[in-house]
C-alpha cells in the first residue's frame, strides 16, 4: 500500500527505515545498528527512489550515526531537481529527547521551501530544527527561528532562552 501511495507524493521525506521498510529500498553497506553514517549510500537509494518515483520533486531524509543513547552525529540530505544538498554536520550532538527529531527535521525542511524556495536553505533550516529538538524534552520544538538560525550559522546546538 505504501508504493502505491507515494506513486501520488511530490515530497517525501523518511529516515532510513521508512525508505527501507515502507518502500522497499535498500542502503547499502550500512548496519541497522547505525554506527557509521554512509552518506553515498543514501544518495544511491535516494536515487534509486526518485528513478522509480519519478514523481518525486524532493526526496530528503536525516543522517544519524549512533555513537550511544545520548550521543549522535547528525546531518541530513536532499535531493531536488537532479541535485543532492547536504546540510551541516551536527557532530557529537547530545541527545536529551531523540522523540521528534524526525518531526522537527520535516518541518525545518518546510519552512526552509516556503521561506526561501531553497534547497540548501531548506535542508539547513531542517536539519538544524532537528537537532535543536533532539536536545530538549518531549516530542515538540520549542525552538524559535533566532535558534535555529544560530545552529545554521555554526553556534552550538545548545539552546539558548
Amino acid at each position: 500500500m505504501n508504493r502505491e501511495i507515494a506513486r501520488h507524493v511530490d515530497v517525501m521525506i523518511g529516515n532510513e527505515e521508512d525508505f527501507t521498510a515502507s518502500l522497499g529500498f535498500e542502503v547499502q553497506g550500512v548496519d541497522h545498528a547505525l554506527t557509521a553514517i554512509e552518506t553515498d549510500a543514501f544518495k544511491a537509494m535516494i536515487d534509486s527512489a526518485v528513478r522509480e518515483f519519478p514523481n518525486f520533486n524532493v526526496a530528503a531524509t536525516t543522517l544519524r550515526r549512533v555513537v550511544s543513547a545520548t550521543k549522535n552525529d547528525w546531518s541530513a540530505i536532499l535531493w531536488h531537481d537532479g541535485a543532492f544538498f547536504d546540510s551541516r554536520k551536527y557532530p557529537d550532538l547530545e541527545i536529551l529527547d531523540r522523540v521528534g527529531g524526525g518531526d522537527s527535521f520535516a518541518s525545518g525542511l518546510a519552512f526552509g521551501f516556503l521561506e526561501f524556495n531553497d534547497p540548501q536553505q531548506a535542508v539547513e533550516y531542517g536539519a538544524a530544527h532537528g537537532a535543536l529538538a533532539s536536545t530538549t524534552p518531549g516530542d515538540t520544538s520549542m525552538a524559535t527561528r533566532k535558534e535555529v538560525e544560530k545552529q545554521i550559522s555554526g553556534g552550538g546546538a545548545r539552546v539558548v532562552r
